[in-house]
């Protein structure tokens, strides 16, 4: 039935995004703590500098 191929498509997509994205929430509450640390910093580095420009 080649007529069923694009929704197979559309299924295994599905999975492999919801597997992926799961994966990288894993990921990032691993190491949420140092990301958010790292986050902070750099916001606080950009403001700095915006604060030195204005």
């Amino acid at each position: 039935m080649p007529q069923m191929m694009p929704l197979n498509w559309l299924i295994l997509m599905f999975f492999f995004t919801i597997l992926f994205m799961m994966l990288l929430s894993f990921l990032y509450f691993n190491k949420s703590f140092n990301l958010n640390n790292m986050i902070n910093m750099k916001k606080m580095n950009i403001s700095k500098k915006l604060n030195w420009l204005w």
